[in-house]
């Protein structure tokens, strides 16, 4: 495999300390500004973040996801308020102070730029961006790959320290518009773009990246891997042993429905599950 970027070192054992991770996602309540708001005090979406990322940590997960998954529908980029920033910073702050773990930002839909500076402001150590390269039709409409401008404002932010997980054949659209190119050089435009790693995922949210896909991603990479969607206790062992670690949420809710809060036994029957391959 072609080299396509200088990076020697993998981003997940720098921020882990290993080389097999178990992220969990806190999925935001809809913050203010968005449309399914109903006019809760804050502090109650405050805890209902807090909560489910002290579940979590309790069972035994590496590190949290924070995204802002209740603001349905997304905005594009350019059209996020500055509110998002601002109640995610906090959530971000509160949840690193209160758990010691690593975290991420992913802000829905595909911005980069509120991502890192919620992860600058609240200490987080990774941000996720599901285009980071390219183009596609999204549900949000036309979407583009983001990376000159967001790599331009990370350094503007001297936040170089904060790592770009971006997703591989990304979920929720159509991929490269014209189809004229594989998944395969799709993956390797992330590395070409400066990403520290790559996300392979379902079709939306839930649904299982395939075997098959994991494979084809991940021999097109020297990146750390990881599967960002429909992960669970039955298939952990056998998607660990392709890659670097997990994203999940939805099969650590109650019920496994991604708006419901995180059930604590279903995150450590899903570690235990999961032990076999982050021993091996």
């Amino acid at each position: 495999m072609q080299e396509i970027s200088d990076k020697s070192t993998s981003a997940i054992r720098e921020i882990f300390g290993t080389d097999k991770v178990l992220i969990g996602m806190i999925h935001c309540p809809a913050f203010p500004g968005a449309p399914r708001y109903r006019g809760a005090d804050i502090s109650v979406i405050y805890d209902a973040c807090m909560r489910d990322a002290e579940a979590l940590v309790e069972g035994g997960l590496h590190g949290l996801m924070i995204e802002n998954h209740g603001d349905v529908p997304f905005s594009k980029p350019e059209d996020i308020g500055h509110e998002t920033a601002a109640f995610m910073s906090v959530v971000t702050d509160r949840i690193a102070r209160a758990t010691g773990v690593p975290l991420g930002i992913n802000v829905l839909a595909n911005a980069p730029i509120p991502a890192f500076a919620i992860a600058m402001a609240g200490g987080a150590k990774f941000i996720r961006v599901n285009q980071w390269a390219n183009a596609y039709v999204a549900n949000e409409g036309f979407m583009e790959g983001r990376a000159a401008e967001a790599m331009r404002y990370r350094s503007l932010l001297r936040a170089e320290h904060i790592k770009v997980f971006a997703d591989s054949h990304v979920k929720h659209g159509a991929h490269a518009i014209v189809a004229d190119r594989s998944i395969q050089e799709l993956t390797r435009d992330l590395a070409f773009f400066d990403a520290d790693g790559v996300i392979a995922t379902g079709q939306r949210t839930g649904n299982t990246a395939t075997i098959e896909e994991i494979e084809e991603i991940g021999s097109a990479t020297h990146l750390p891997l990881l599967v960002g969607s429909g992960v669970t206790k039955d298939n952990i062992v056998e998607i660990l042993r392709r890659t670097n670690g997990v994203i999940v949420a939805s099969s650590l809710k109650q019920g496994g429905v991604w708006w419901n809060p995180v059930d604590i036994e279903r995150v450590k029957a899903f570690r235990a599950a999961a032990e076999p391959a982050l021993e091996a």
